[in-house]
């Protein structure tokens, strides 16, 4: 009897052994690892309270990015889009005026002014030095030429004041405060545009990116809150597979390597790329239950087949992955 017991346990050990042999080799080559498809949809909302007048898209569409999806009534923004444009339209003209110098006949008033002063100092000038020749023979009396210079001096002051009158009219005709405040406006009114076309631009919602419509979520005639979808949809670019591989597999996987993917319906050829790792373990889902697997810890694994064959896989779907090169020993 005591023979008997270090027999039995030495078959125990050996079976054991075999079995955890069995289920390394198992994992190191497997037929394959169960997984399913997911995909993160993109859930387009309008960003505004508002009634929507019309669905451009159903379910199935497949859309380009820049496709209108949806409309809300817009009344509202095109009469505020108009409001602003007006304000913005007086605030210009008010710092145009503002600028501006005086008009051109005033102007032109104003040039001819300065030359006929111009021209009467010259005159007196003339008369002031002929005089002053002629002073010592007695021709003309220093009275007649006192009075002369007088005029000289009275026709260079009207000189003085027509050419600084032009120069105010050449400039502009409001004060430096009021023309920095006329720009302050301007640029108040540039903005409250931009606000009111942006507004209107969120009426008229377009995809983001190119996709299929996965669901609608209202219909014309309905008003829909600011941040509830109204159309959902499903770029290629968002589905991936997810596999999960026991510990003794996951040696074999490396970020960046190409899997082979196959379910019920995908076809022929389809692969994937390894796009994450789980850093820690975890239970083997219930419903990639197995005998091989169950109470077992493995790794979730996730792979992105390429968009242009990404829609070939229904998120939910299950479906098995393969390595494409065998691991390394």
């Amino acid at each position: 009897m005591k023979r008997f017991v270090p027999a039995v346990l030495a078959v125990a050990v050996l079976l054991a052994a075999a079995g955890y042999l069995v289920w390394r080799s198992l994992a190191r080559a497997p037929a394959g690892w169960a997984g399913y498809a997911e995909a993160d949809y993109v859930d387009v909302a309008p960003v505004q309270n508002g009634r929507l007048v019309r669905l451009a898209v159903a379910r199935g569409d497949v859309v380009a990015a820049g496709t209108p999806l949806f409309d809300q009534d817009d009344t509202n923004e095109l009469a505020a889009r108009a409001a602003a444009a007006a304000n913005l339209a007086g605030a210009e003209a008010n710092l145009a005026n503002l600028v501006a110098p005086s008009r051109p006949d005033e102007i032109a008033q104003d040039v001819a002014a300065l030359a006929a002063s111009r021209a009467v100092m010259a005159q007196a000038a003339d008369n002031l030095a002929r005089d002053a020749r002629v002073i010592a023979s007695g021709a003309v009396t220093r009275q007649k030429v006192d009075q002369e210079r007088m005029v000289l001096t009275a026709a260079r002051a009207q000189v003085a004041q027509a050419a600084a009158k032009l120069a105010l009219a050449r400039e502009p005709t409001g004060r430096a405060d009021q023309i920095e405040a006329a720009r302050a406006a301007v640029a108040v009114a540039r903005a409250a545009l931009a606000q009111a076309a942006w507004s209107l631009a969120q009426r008229h919602v377009a995809a983001p990116v190119a996709a299929i419509v996965s669901d609608t979520s209202a219909r014309a005639g309905e008003t829909v809150n600011a941040g509830a979808t109204v159309v959902q949809l499903l770029p290629p670019a968002n589905i991936r597979v997810r596999f999960f591989v026991p510990e003794p597999a996951l040696a074999g996987l490396r970020f960046g390597q190409r899997v082979a993917i196959s379910c019920d319906g995908c076809g022929a050829g389809l692969t994937g790329t390894v796009s994450f790792i789980a850093p820690q373990s975890e239970y083997t889902p219930p419903v990639i239950y197995s005998e091989q697997t169950r109470a077992k810890l493995v790794f979730l694994i996730e792979a992105r087949p390429p968009p242009a064959e990404a829609l070939r896989l229904k998120p939910g779907e299950p479906v098995e992955v393969r390595p494409i090169a065998a691991p390394p020993k």
